[in-house]
């Protein structure tokens, strides 16, 4: 299989970013759609303004000085401008590479970033977390640090132990069926693990052959992050996990891993798996339920994994259960990725506009496909008073299923 390398010479880099840039016509039909736009009304913090800055960049033209970088860091990285982009304009790759270009912001919390990789550390902390009754005083020690500390947020975002339950699929599964991996990556791992188990319930019920491959970073983290040495690393930790899974396509529960998993796997048919539930919905069977849910949608099930639709259309197989979909905009819950630790303060105000939104939709609960957008989201509704719990979507579908003998 041909692998795709990441780093790239500098004088590569550079040209390729120069004629990536190029291909930008300054329409502007991107700045209505761009969250950092709507939150500060600055050219630089538009899409059209990041080109420019990393075309002035890769031409020399201009040095990655704090106060230039700044508007680059601040990117979500949500690809809504390159959904509505008339030039077809490659915005993620220019973004990663110009990352690349300047490497990763001093600012980073390397030490906290490092724990949330390692699928282990993490589950130790969550169960030292739970011993020590962490959710009952949390606050308190989230209180005692910096406002814009990315530790603050992290215990802001830590979320209490989760205790869903779904049924379990009998085991039937034959060498003619499709064989599916499921890629659970590192925090998802750890606090997604009800919805890795939930997909593998759903997954087989469809008629799938599902093998679970081994818990780590894709390097997502580090691809946005401009460490591309690190990113190389895990890509090619990914694609040996891939070829000795023996499966025909890989999926996993988290779409902020997608965009980096297909960059690995250029060749290999990667989604979301409610894309492979919605094609086989004939064979799944939901009991009523129910419920008023609001529906959040990630950027990255949007505008990458583009599985909307089909995961509206398996919740509404569902009888009885009232789906409210957020609207959009607001166009980003701000969670993005270590966006949420590294700014707090904008992460907050983002989020603000879409718990506003849902709270118009009274739910009593909240779906959302990604970790990220979920904990956060979780922490907005904790610091509000709100009453909504979340959870990921598949999680629902499996507690609903009905499973044949």
């Amino acid at each position: 299989m041909t692998t795709m390398a990441l780093e790239k010479p500098p004088h590569t880099r550079n040209q390729k970013i120069a004629a990536l840039a190029d291909q930008c016509v300054q329409c502007g039909l991107c700045l209505p759609t761009c969250p950092t736009y709507a939150l500060d009304g600055n050219e630089a913090e538009s899409p059209r303004g990041r080109i420019a800055i990393a075309a002035a960049l890769a031409r020399g033209d201009a040095e990655p000085t704090e106060a230039l970088r700044i508007h680059l860091d601040h990117c979500l990285g949500c690809l809504n401008c390159q959904r509505v982009c008339p030039a077809n304009v490659k915005y993620d790759e220019l973004l990663v590479e110009t990352r690349a270009l300047i490497g990763p912001s001093p600012r980073r919390p390397k030490a906290l970033l490092a724990m949330l990789k390692q699928p282990t550390l993490l589950r130790w902390a969550d169960r030292l977390a739970d011993s020590t009754g962490l959710q009952s005083w949390k606050q308190r020690l989230a209180d005692r640090l910096p406002v814009h500390s990315a530790w603050r947020a992290a215990l802001q975002t830590w979320p209490a132990p989760e205790r869903a339950s779904a049924a379990t699929a009998p085991l039937h599964e034959h060498t003619d069926q499709p064989s599916v991996a499921l890629f659970p990556g590192c925090v998802a791992s750890v606090e997604d693990e009800a919805a890795e188990r939930a997909a593998i319930t759903l997954l087989r019920a469809a008629g799938y052959r599902v093998e679970r491959l081994p818990a780590f970073c894709c390097g997502a983290m580090d691809l946005h992050g401009g460490d591309m040495g690190t990113a190389e690393r895990l890509a090619e930790r990914v694609r040996d996990s891939w070829r000795q899974s023996g499966a025909k396509q890989l999926v996993t529960v988290t779409p902020g891993c997608l965009g980096t998993l297909r960059r690995a796997l250029p060749e290999v048919t990667v989604s979301d798996p409610v894309t492979l539930l919605a094609q086989r919905k004939d064979q799944l069977t939901f009991r009523p339920l129910e419920r008023r849910v609001a529906v959040h949608f990630p950027c990255t099930q949007i505008n990458v994994a583009r599985s909307e639709s089909a995961l509206e259309d398996l919740l509404r197989q569902v009888p009885s259960l009232d789906i409210a979909v957020v609207p959009r905009p607001p166009h980003c819950c701000g969670a993005a990725g270590t966006h949420m630790l590294e700014f707090p303060e904008r992460a907050a105000r983002l989020r603000d506009g879409v718990l506003g939104q849902i709270a118009r939709l009274a739910p009593e609960q909240v779906l959302s496909s990604n970790i990220g957008c979920r904990l956060h989201l979780a922490a907005g509704m904790d610091a509000q008073g709100s009453p909504w719990p979340a959870m990921h979507p598949l999680t629902l579908l499996a507690q609903q299923l009905e499973i044949s003998p």
